[in-house]
């Protein structure tokens, strides 16, 4: 027995063994999952982010066909089709949304150089995430803008003209 009390020997042949042996492939694929968690996490938050826009999107449309009854009601009582207005909503929603994008890109930009230029961690902005974020705003802008596009298009002009 040694002095510690304990009935194991610790060097020699039975002795535990105080090394791991590590395969480059279970690092890779640690590294692989840990990189999927993150993307994971990324891709809820950019959801999450793209609901709150949207939602934002939808209430300022909201708004403005609720003040611009009137509008709306006379350029119906002119002859403007219902597709025409919800053209025009639609337009607005989606200018609105891709003005929000094209900030989030500047800022998105603004980040890169910062992390390299403070960090010196060399971060570069794919063209094709550029082109995925408008492609997103605009789709943002569409999904949540149709809403009010349809409830402006769907106005009487004659109630719309009576609006107060």
């Amino acid at each position: 027995a040694s002095a510690s009390g304990s009935s194991r020997p610790t060097t020699g042949v039975n002795a535990p063994d105080d090394f791991q042996i590590r395969d480059l492939s279970e690092v890779a694929r640690a590294q692989e999952a840990s990189a999927a968690t993150l993307a994971a996490m990324l891709a809820a938050i950019a959801g999450v982010s793209l609901l709150v826009g949207g939602i934002g999107i939808m209430n300022i449309m909201l708004v403005s066909v609720t003040e611009r009854t009137r509008e709306i009601g006379i350029r119906m009582a002119i002859g403007a089709k219902g597709r025409d207005v919800l053209l025009q909503f639609l337009v607005e929603a989606v200018v609105i949304s891709l003005l929000g994008g094209g900030i989030g890109i500047a800022l998105g930009f603004g980040m890169a150089d910062l992390a390299t230029s403070v960090w010196e961690y060399p971060a570069a902005v794919p063209a094709d995430a550029v082109a995925m974020a408008f492609g997103f705003s605009a789709m943002t802008g569409i999904f949540f803008g149709f809403y009010p596009a349809r409830k402006a298009a769907a106005l009487d002009p004659i109630v719309a003209l009576r609006y107060e």
